[in-house]
């Protein structure tokens, strides 16, 4: 007799960012009713995120932007460089455009309203976690818009996937039938609309756009 499997979720390590401990008590409570979900840390501030970070494993952080001295966006970039796979979701009260946009640039791969109810925070994670994006809906478009993708040409877009493959100028060329010099004046633009400077952050801004 054939017995049907069933998936077990596997856990979730979470880490949740905000300088407010009734906030951090709130959402905890509302989490824990997840089995597969498992709160590892808690912290207030950008300095005892990172050190929390290096100590333990954590696959995804619930990040607030008003964090003090260091804001969670520019908290958010420093994770998208130092610590690559864990991902972060921005829980805020801010739903300014520019927030979602800058929240986006540095990393970010979900944007979810303080407001939003449990069952919404959830999918995010849960969204998040299977590799899509997630943004609050009454956020979607804006951050649509915000998509520094969107400043990109196609054949931009097209040389960004092949340079997140670590192909080199030669190999786009003969691919995409266009001089080297033509991919390297592209690579060039690229850089310049998406403010990047060096190669290493360009390959890690691919990526974390999931443009392949």
């Amino acid at each position: 007799m054939n017995m049907q499997q069933t998936t077990v979720p596997r856990v979730i390590n979470l880490l949740l960012v905000d300088d407010h401990p009734l906030v951090r008590d709130g959402l905890k409570a509302r989490l824990e009713t997840i089995s597969h979900f498992h709160i590892v840390g808690e912290a207030g501030n950008a300095e005892d995120a990172l050190s929390l970070a290096a100590k333990l494993k954590i696959d995804l952080i619930l990040m607030d932007i008003n964090l003090g001295n260091v804001n969670g966006i520019t908290l958010t970039s420093r994770f998208a460089k130092e610590y690559p796979s864990i991902s972060v979701i921005m829980l805020s009260m801010h739903e300014k455009a520019e927030y979602v946009s800058q929240s986006i640039q540095a990393g970010a791969k979900g944007y979810v309203l303080k407001g939003a109810p449990a069952e919404e925070i959830i999918t995010a994670i849960e969204s998040v976690m299977s590799g899509k994006n997630y943004f609050s809906s009454g956020l979607q478009n804006q951050a649509t818009a915000a998509s520094p993708l969107q400043t990109l040409t196609q054949r931009e877009q097209c040389i960004l996937k092949s340079i997140a493959t670590g192909k080199s100028n030669k190999h786009i060329a003969r691919e995409l039938g266009l001089s080297v010099r033509t991919v390297e004046t592209h690579r060039l633009n690229i850089k310049r609309k998406l403010h990047i400077e060096g190669q290493a952050d360009l390959i890690r801004f691919a990526l974390n756009q999931t443009v392949l």
